[in-house]
This record gives C-alpha cells, sequence and structure tokens, in this order.
C-alpha cells in the first residue's frame, strides 16, 4: 500500500505528507464499514502475541513510539493499523511552536529522516483533554497508552523538574506508562539532563510522586544513541538506584556517520544554532533493567 501511495506523497513536504496521511486515516477510521475492514486486515488477536510486562497487558509487542501522534489526536485510527500501544508526547506543560520550518528532511537513498522538530504540540492541557475524553469512551480494544514527557525549550534546566513533575501529575489518571525524554537532540541543552546529578534527582522527585499513588505507573528512561560506554554505565545505574520499571532505547542520534546521501545534500538540512537528529527505520524497544 505505501509502494502505491509513495510517489504521491512525495509530491508533499515530509510535514505536509504526514498531515495528509493522518487526515485520511482519521476519515477512514470514522467511517464504521471502513474501520472494521481496517481492523480485519491490520489487528491480530492471537494469544501468543500478548504480552505482560511492566503489569500491563500489551495486546502485543509492536508499538507506536511518540512523536509520531504528540498531540493524541490519532488514537482511534492508529489503533486500526494493529499496535498493541501507542505513546503520545513529547508533550510539554505550556504549546510551543518548535523549530522554524522546514524542520524535516527526506533521505531517501538511505531510507532515513532527519528531523529537527523542537517538542512541537498544542501543550499539556490540549492532551489532557483528548485523553480524559477517549478514556471515557473506552479506548479501542483496550490499546495501552504510554505518556511521554518533557520540558519547554524556554524552561531552564534549573527548573525542569517542574516542568516534568506538571506533566506528570496531569497525565497520570490518563495513560498506562510514562516515559521521561531528557535525550532529544532538538532542545537545547536537554541532553544534558541526562548527566549524574540531574538525572538522579529528576527521576528520584518523579519516582517519589509515583509512589504517593496508591498504584504507581510504570516509568521508563528515553536515552540517547550517542552516549559513551561509561555514561551508558552511569545512567544503567541510575536507573536501578531511582527503581525506573526501564529504559527505551533509543532516541535520534546526532551523528552523521556511514550514510549514502552526499555531504554537499545534508548541508542542504542542517540549520547553524538548531540541534539536528537522524531517524532510521528502527525498531523501538522496551527493557527492563
Amino acid at each position: 500500500m505505501y509502494a502505491l501511495f509513495k510517489p504521491l506523497l512525495f509530491l508533499f513536504s515530509p510535514e505536509k505528507a504526514h498531515r495528509i496521511t493522518v487526515f485520511l486515516l482519521d476519515a477512514a477510521a470514522a467511517i464504521p464499514p471502513v474501520r472494521w475492514l481496517l481492523r480485519q486486515l491490520f489487528c491480530e488477536t492471537e494469544a501468543v502475541l500478548k504480552k505482560n510486562i511492566l503489569g500491563l497487558a500489551f495486546p502485543n509487542p509492536v508499538g507506536l513510539a511518540a512523536g509520531f501522534d504528540k498531540d493524541g489526536k490519532h488514537i482511534e485510527g492508529l489503533a486500526c493499523l494493529g499496535f498493541g500501544f501507542i505513546e503520545v508526547g513529547t508533550v510539554t506543560p505550556v504549546a510551543q511552536a518548535g523549530n522554524p520550518l522546514p524542520r524535516l528532511f527526506r533521505l531517501p537513498a538511505d531510507r532515513a529522516l532527519i528531523n529537527r522538530m523542537g517538542f512541537n504540540n498544542e501543550g499539556l492541557d490540549a492532551l489532557v483533554d483528548r485523553l480524559r475524553k477517549l478514556r471515557e469512551k473506552g479506548p479501542p480494544d483496550g490499546i495501552i497508552i504510554g505518556g511521554n514527557i518533557g520540558k519547554n525549550k524556554n524552561t531552564p534546566n534549573e527548573a525542569a523538574e517542574q516542568d516534568y513533575l506538571l506533566c506528570f501529575e496531569a497525565l497520570f489518571p490518563w495513560v498506562d506508562y510514562f516515559v521521561v525524554n531528557v535525550s532529544s537532540p532538538n532542545t537545547p541543552n536537554l541532553r544534558a539532563l541526562q548527566e549524574k546529578e540531574p538525572l538522579t534527582r529528576l527521576l528520584s522527585l518523579l519516582q517519589k510522586k509515583n509512589r504517593a499513588h496508591n498504584k504507581p505507573k510504570p516509568i521508563l528512561l528515553k536515552i540517547a544513541p550517542d552516549l559513551g560506554d561509561e555514561q551508558l554505565a552511569e545512567v544503567a545505574e541510575i536507573v536501578r538506584a531511582t527503581g525506573l520499571a526501564g529504559v527505551i532505547a533509543t532516541n535520534t542520534t546526532i551523528c552523521r556517520a556511514h550514510l549514502t546521501t552526499p555531504a554537499n545534500e545534508l548541508e542542504t538540512c542542517e540549520v547553524r544554532g538548531c540541534f539536528k537528529s537522524l531517524k532510521r527505520k528502527k525498531m523501538f524497544f522496551r527493557a527492563e533493567l
């Protein structure tokens, strides 16, 4: 199906193609017979695919990572494509536009994208309202929903904890697990929060809030792929010490090595003063420590 529509979608910019795709998906899923047909085509129900991980019952182990549906607008449509879980966000307390356009670039020769979106989202209140309405109606076939939380671009790192705590408390009734995003390369200085002292403090505060609830929820840490061995060992120790449920490996990379795309073409995708990242086609996975 993708091969059929790919030439048409490539006539548009990557962001516009994304908007067209999700619009058509939502429109199709809103028609009961079409929704039924999509689910028949893409949703597997075999018991062997079901996974009990982190105390949650996943219909299957293939999920949609954060970034595709930041604002939780397309959960019902995406659920028709067979995902076992959908992760919304990254969400920030206050709505923000993200980095200037253009900020998403195709690398066809590498089957990859360069993105520098910058946590563009409609803000915490808008996401909470959508998730509340979805929960009241009942999520499609009990699909698992994760909440990926971050900080606003204008929030200094010294005050970042409050942004994460605000997102955590507001989303707690409406998501099944949390992801702490301190590893996006597209928000200035965000990756500095992966250093030992700020990361330990942030995760400890979140776990304290989490354990204050009658039924704590799994919290996972999303890490950068560009960490060295010593940094990875340090992060693993922090995750163990704070009792996190696990890690998500990985966020997007700033590495440009081993690409087929010529360097002069890459230069058109890079903007001075902005953080860049590369998303290759890959499997996102969760791992308990």
